[in-house]
């Protein structure tokens, strides 16, 4: 295993397993992964946001652009990026239901050209969560639960990622990202993970 944990023990019950699974996920293992760097700690969560189309929820269409599948034909949105590779660890859809497209130990292609601290190709070292939705649609009851849930289970088994090294897409690719927009509650979600909301950029 080239990525560390950084956790005292794989097995310690953080809910996630020695390969970076995480338990209570559905497993959908996208193509578009690869290996961190050697000896890479991971320390940084990033969350997006997503819909396919462009507010439309629910369907098939995430996992076929996770999947390299997505038809250019099938929507006028999807012919610019249906031949881009990307995926995202985790996805968190509308209801609440979580599915794993690439184990946390591995690399996902969710951060493209980005830097955080003055280091640059955030995809080595961080985990990508999206939410199913836009930058303006307030996120769901059942979305922020999972999320929170989700964020504890990572933050024990990786304890490198403080809670000031969990950020949006936006901030780490400004000016070219907004996600996950002024509608995600920054607030809300970090009393709820137990961070201080004072000092954070997020209000």
């Amino acid at each position: 295993m080239v990525a560390i944990s950084n956790s005292a023990d794989s097995s310690s019950g953080s809910g996630i397993d020695a390969d970076g699974w995480l338990a209570g996920a559905e497993q959908r293992p996208s193509p578009n992964q690869d290996a961190r760097p050697p000896e890479t700690t991971i320390d940084l969560l990033v969350i997006h946001n997503i819909s396919l189309p462009p507010g439309e929820f629910g369907g098939d269409w995430i996992d076929a652009l996770f999947f390299n599948r997505l038809d250019p034909n099938a929507h006028p949105y999807f012919a610019p990026i249906a031949s881009v590779r990307v995926s995202a660890h985790l996805l968190i859809r509308r209801d609440g239901r979580l599915i794993q497209y690439v184990a946390c130990e591995r690399r996902a292609w969710h951060a493209g050209v980005s830097s955080f601290q003055g280091r640059e190709r955030c995809n080595d070292y961080s985990i990508g969560i999206e939410l199913e939705g836009t930058d303006e649609t307030p996120f769901t009851e059942a979305q922020y639960a999972r999320l929170v849930a989700c964020t504890h289970q990572i933050q024990r088994h990786y304890p490198a990622i403080t809670d000031a090294r969990i950020v949006g897409h936006a901030d780490i690719a400004p000016g070219r990202k907004t996600d996950p927009g002024p509608a995600f509650d920054w607030l809300r979600y970090r009393r709820a993970v137990g961070a201080s909301p004072s000092g954070t950029e997020h209000r």
